[in-house]
């Protein structure tokens, strides 16, 4: 493992930035995601964990097999009253402002799936225990450890079943997380010259995105997630992305996207239908001040 201020990966020419692993709800490590993007032919990825940072990245940017990987995280917040995720890329690993906020999120995700355990116990009449959902989850914990414990002990017959039946939203056992204001991550990361670029923004219930946009530029997102797996996604779109794309072309953000691959036998197993040309990659570049 290499570690590097920049990589250009001459004679490859797509990423994806939307990557989760083992230290939140992904399956694989990340040089086992490092081999996927390899079979993929990218040059580089992001790894963007939920509520967290995995440890076996160490600075802002790691060279491991010759793929670029940049060190990211994905964080729950709120967006004037409304449930949303913020990217942040090039962040650094030992930002004491991002590991407060990382550390709220986990006592809250652990208030949350108790609550959800106990749901579920009581609606499906089985035994099903937090220890049990714990000991899935390699790093941050959510909710596709528990809809891995309600397959394994054959309540449902698969994971997609676990969310559509039980814990996915608006479902009978599901539990909100309290999340931070979406000001104090964008924050945080630019803190030490991160970029911020807003989640799969379609999934969001945003019923006027034209007036919304110049607020979230005006407070500090750099970036729209515009390339996304949605054909991949069991929720439903809000608006289309081309609307989005348009949009914000129109206001000046710069353009992310990715599979938000979660490895195999995961939730979403999606690498490879989502590669985001490296010109978009340069802009973060820039913007990060690499």
């Amino acid at each position: 493992m290499t570690t590097v201020n920049r990589s250009r990966n001459i004679g490859k020419r797509y990423a994806d930035l939307h990557l989760h692993t083992r230290a939140s709800d992904g399956t694989l490590s990340v040089t086992g995601m490092v081999a996927r993007a390899r079979e993929n032919d990218l040059a580089t990825i992001a790894i963007t964990d939920h509520d967290t940072i995995t440890p076996q990245l160490h600075t802002r940017i790691t060279l491991i097999d010759k793929i670029e990987v940049i060190t990211g995280t994905e964080v729950k917040v709120d967006i004037h009253g409304c449930r949303g995720e913020i990217l942040g890329y090039f962040v650094d690993p030992h930002s004491d402002r991002l590991r407060r906020i990382f550390h709220s999120l986990t006592a809250a995700r652990i208030a949350r799936m108790e609550e959800m355990v106990a749901l579920c116990r009581r609606r499906v009449g089985k035994i099903i225990s937090f220890g049990e959902v714990r000991s899935c989850a390699a790093g941050t914990i959510g909710r596709p450890h528990l809809a891995h414990i309600l397959k394994e002990k054959r309540i449902v017959a698969s994971t997609e079943e676990a969310f559509d039946r039980l814990i996915g939203r608006g479902k009978p056992c599901y539990v909100p997380l309290i999340q931070p204001s979406f000001t104090n991550v964008v924050d945080a990361i630019h803190a030490e010259d991160g970029v911020t670029s807003l989640a799969h923004p379609c999934l969001m219930r945003i019923n006027d995105w034209e007036n919304l946009l110049p607020v979230l530029k005006e407070r500090g997102i750099d970036g729209i997630e515009v390339f996304y797996a949605y054909t991949k996604s069991r929720q439903k779109l809000y608006t289309t992305p081309e609307e989005l794309l348009q949009l914000a072309k129109k206001y000046g953000f710069l353009l992310t996207g990715g599979s938000d691959d979660h490895g195999p036998g995961s939730v979403r197993d999606s690498i490879g239908t989502i590669k985001v040309p490296m010109k978009y990659v340069d802009a973060l570049r820039r913007a990060a001040h690499l």
